[in-house]
């Protein structure tokens, strides 16, 4: 399904200043760009564009109150000075399985001063020597990357929960290695003390 199309069956008979969240995972885009969100979308707190063929973020509208943004599984390699300039106000990012190669192509989420959650889990960048450091020293305002802190300590609201079902469990060194998924159908580790 199109994303314009999308978007406009899960307005619900609501009109877009009405939509605090919005999830049209899995439709496509045409041209690789967003397509059928606007302007009117100013109450937006949440958007979930979760693997729709996007390789840009240069159609993105102007979103002031959108806070988490959903962006994993799609084409992307730039372009995110978009999001310091549309959505100021991200505190969660999710760019894991795009096409993020480079330190330098982050530095525009600098001006994302209260982004405290970033997600690049499947990103060619993580695989970096010295990734984390590099990403916690080039942005001081996030808290966590790729669900954990600067120490490993695991972020409080991550998705793994008590919901999240295990795949597996693997025992080691007095550690357990559980693989859950997410709400987008990603497995991804989940490391906690055996008990």
């Amino acid at each position: 399904m199109e994303m314009k199309k999308r978007i406009s069956l899960e307005l619900r008979n609501r009109t877009p200043a009405e939509v605090a969240e919005l999830v049209v995972d899995n439709c496509r885009s045409s041209d690789g760009e967003i397509e059928g969100l606007t302007d009117e979308f100013k109450e937006l707190e949440f958007l979930s564009m979760v693997n729709v063929g996007l390789t840009s973020l240069a159609k993105l509208p102007t979103l002031p109150k959108l806070r988490k943004l959903e962006l994993s599984d799609n084409n992307i390699s730039g372009s995110l000075e978009t999001l310091a300039e549309k959505c100021a106000n991200l505190t969660y990012l999710n760019l894991s399985g795009n096409k993020i190669k480079e330190l330098s192509t982050l530095e525009a989420l600098q001006n994302l001063k209260n982004l405290k959650s970033l997600d690049l889990f499947n990103c060619e960048i993580t695989t970096l020597e010295d990734y984390r450091e590099s990403i916690f020293e080039l942005l001081p305002q996030v808290t966590y990357l790729d669900g954990f802190d600067a120490e490993d300590n695991e972020a409080p609201d991550s998705e793994a929960d008590d919901d999240d079902i295990p795949e597996e469990c693997y025992t080691d060194d007095n550690k357990q290695l559980l693989l859950y998924q997410t709400p987008q159908g990603i497995w991804r580790p989940h490391i906690t003390p055996c008990s």
